[in-house]
């Protein structure tokens, strides 16, 4: 068979921002530059109040399957990744099918539907989940589409809250992908973990120092699984490394433990040598602490270096770009990680087929997943096609009571009727009612013909009649 991979890709971000230097920073009374250069955030995209994961997922699906010329019977799979679910029943692929059911010909009845969960790593497994579908010859000719889309908000004076963020990342997988071609090869490093946890509650707990201490740990097992399969990986071995990012800064700290594993027992570790001594050895250390330690002033030493510099400068930053102008978006992050570093190259006019990336990803609870991907013939083009700096020119800047209010509104505080919207509503997918047992069914009712819009109203009414409410 041939390869398999990404063949197109769409990013729909939340209409609204807020500014972290210039808004957030003075209303928490704290320098901007603990956002900006601590946790490398300047402003973040939010969701208006008539946005939510279904329709910026439809939206990003909808612009990629006309951008594509793409009809419902081309796709066989729909998946969807999110930590960000409504219904623990019904998968969010099913409202977002409905949706695209509204405004394209056919419909998507004989299309698998799903939606998965594992933190953030799980839009990286859904195309997992696709990638084997299609290897399996199960797919019958048609290509998969994953929606990665969450909305990563915070309660009000959560460390959290400057990292928070709304959008929606679109793939199609399928044979022969323009974008990238996925390897076969996959490491993992996976433990019982409670550094963030969402259980049955509208914002996340979240141990923030101990996740970024999980995080490094399950990448570190991840790329030594993945070195178990695919051999040792090097410096030179990839264009780009995209990481999960839920905020540029723990991208750093991940970065420079990627680089310190790459040049170990290398020939660049022994030029390093005589300006930054080698690196630690454990086995040298009767005390683990003192070991750690060494470590600790070793990697200080390192990042000094103009080679880890350089190679920093070329690899990971233009991955964060990106992120760092629209925050977290859980699932999505390590996706937008990627279309960042290809839009560098692109705006820079290189030329990176051919070219390889090693990608990691991360979910909490926790796991990591390493693998590579192999940059196709086509990606300029779908890249070149990407609205992102159109979308994110577009956004209304909030000021803070306003972004307090939004947030406050996605969590039922308020109905949409009873708020006026910042940026002008545009079908075909916006939020048009809230209600707090029916929400998701009005919530789509903009995405459909009139007719069908008067059945949806009219079923809402029976089910509330017989409710009793």
């Amino acid at each position: 068979m041939t390869g398999v991979g990404i063949d197109a890709i769409e990013i729909r971000t939340g209409k609204l921002a807020l500014d972290l230097a210039e808004t957030f920073a003075p209303a928490m009374d704290e320098a901007p530059e603990k956002y900006t250069k601590g946790l490398g955030v300047r402003s973040s995209s939010l969701p208006d109040v008539y946005e939510d994961i279904v329709t910026m997922g439809a939206n990003a699906a909808r612009r990629l399957l006309e951008r594509k010329g793409l009809e419902l019977d081309d796709i066989g799979r729909i998946d969807v990744a999110t930590e960000s679910a409504f219904d623990n029943s019904k998968p969010v692929s099913t409202y977002i099918a409905g949706c695209l059911e509204g405004v394209f010909e056919g419909d998507l009845h004989h299309a698998n539907k799903g939606e998965r969960k594992f933190a953030c790593i799980s839009g990286t497994q859904s195309i997992d989940d696709a990638y084997n579908w299609i290897q399996a010859g199960r797919n019958r000719g048609r290509a998969a589409l994953v929606i990665a889309t969450d909305m990563a908000l915070y309660a009000r004076d959560d460390p959290g809250e400057a990292t928070q963020g709304a959008g929606a990342v679109a793939m199609l997988i399928d044979t022969d992908p323009a974008i990238v071609e996925l390897s076969k090869e996959q490491g993992y490093g996976s433990a019982d973990e409670t550094d963030f946890l969402k259980p049955n509650q509208q914002f996340p707990s979240v141990d923030g120092k101990r996740s970024v201490q999980v995080y490094l740990a399950r990448m570190r097992e991840a790329l030594t699984d993945y070195e178990s399969v695919a051999g040792d990986v090097r410096p030179e071995d990839f264009r780009y490394v995209p990481f999960h990012t839920p905020f540029p800064g723990m991208v750093k700290k991940a970065a420079m433990l990627t680089y310190r594993h790459m040049i170990r027992d290398t020939e660049i570790e022994d030029e390093l040598a005589s300006e930054i001594g080698r690196q630690p050895r454990e086995e040298a250390f009767e005390d683990e602490e003192a070991f750690r330690e060494a470590v600790r002033e070793y990697m200080d030493a390192l990042k000094s270096t103009d080679r880890y510099t350089e190679w920093y400068d070329r690899t990971i930053a233009p991955t964060i770009e990106l992120a760092g102008q629209v925050g977290n978006w859980y699932t999505g992050s390590v996706h937008v990680a990627r279309a960042s570093a290809l839009a560098h190259a692109a705006e820079n006019d290189e030329d990176v087929t051919g070219k390889h990336l090693l990608v990691g990803s991360y979910g909490s609870g926790a796991q990591a997943e390493g693998h590579a991907e192999t940059v196709q013939a086509g990606w300029r083009a779908e890249i070149d096609a990407l609205d992102i700096d159109d979308q994110l020119e577009a956004r209304y800047d909030l000021d803070f009571a306003e972004g307090t209010s939004t947030r406050d509104t996605h969590f039922f505080a308020a109905r949409v009727s009873s708020l006026a919207w910042f940026k002008r509503r545009e079908a075909p997918f916006v939020i048009t009612k809230r209600l707090r047992r029916f929400e998701r069914l009005l919530s789509v009712a903009l995405a459909v013909g009139t007719a069908r819009r008067k059945n949806l109203f009219s079923r809402v009414k029976r089910a509330r009649a017989g409710s009793g409410r």
